[in-house]
């Protein structure tokens, strides 16, 4: 009879689940009780002290939409107890083919206050702050740093980016970035590094100059390795450049990444 392969990391789930069912002994022992709620699949796998944790935590996102969207709702079904929600943008019909908090009925609302309206309805006990500003320099005092525990860049433009980090890394705040996630169609290219490893993404390759410049050592991101593909013409523009082709699949892929990369790490 041949032996079973015995699989990596097996022994290390194993643990923490003895030790998760210790933990929950314990309480019983001193007479709790251990509930069913909402997170309770969670808790089953990080067990009740880091849900505490999570619950007393603030993070701050920064860009709701085709990422940052995915970041908070992953956020919210985590247990997050208060979440900063920042972007000035609404929802519009464009929106429709890969951003969770737009819908018929949202078109035309605040996209902070769309999604603020859907964590209340996931988890009606989350602390949800939201703020209409584009993030920029002139924006940036706005802000206090020290307040949170996490920060999320989803934003678009490589000035906002910048002084994100330049931000969170004075604060000694951490915080997790997303690169490019336009005009690509490869979910499982995504990848977790340090910006200064990162490679093929033209978005990732102008924060590490940038980045380098300021004197800033290390940032966390999410990146693709998947070459961008050039957009069929379409006529219309974002931001001075052409509009970038999206598909449901991908910024969804990398915003949930990113919310992970948070839980994990709080």
């Amino acid at each position: 009879m041949r032996k079973r392969k015995r699989i990596k990391g097996n022994g290390s789930r194993q643990r923490i689940k003895r030790e998760n069912k210790k933990e929950k002994e314990d309480l019983l022992e001193r007479g709790g009780e251990y509930e069913m709620n909402m997170f309770t699949r969670t808790e089953v796998l990080l067990g009740p002290e880091k849900m505490q944790r999570l619950k007393q935590a603030r993070v701050a996102v920064f860009g709701v939409g085709g990422v940052g969207g995915y970041v908070v709702e992953a956020l919210a079904r985590s247990g997050i107890g208060t979440l900063d929600l920042i972007d000035s943008d609404k929802v519009s019909l464009t929106n429709l083919n890969r951003q969770i908090i737009a819908l018929q009925s949202t078109i035309g609302r605040y996209k902070v206050d769309a999604a603020k309206e859907r964590v209340l309805d996931i988890n009606p006990e989350a602390q949800v702050n939201v703020y209409k500003v584009f993030y920029l320099p002139e924006t940036a005092e706005m802000f206090d740093f020290t307040k949170y525990d996490y920060v999320a860049d989803a934003i678009d433009t490589v000035t906002g980016k910048l002084m994100l980090a330049e931000c969170a890394c004075r604060a000694g705040v951490p915080i997790i970035s997303s690169m490019g996630a336009g005009n690509k169609t490869d979910a499982c290219a995504f990848q977790v590094a340090d910006i200064y490893e990162t490679s093929v993404c033209p978005l990732a390759k102008v924060m590490r100059r940038e980045l380098k410049k300021r004197g800033i050592s290390h940032l966390k991101v999410v990146y693709s390795k998947e070459t961008p593909i050039t957009p069929a013409e379409s006529g219309e523009e974002a931001l001075g450049r052409p509009l970038p082709g999206s598909v449901s699949f991908v910024p969804s892929v990398a915003g949930l990444i990113m919310a992970g990369e948070i839980i994990k790490d709080l």
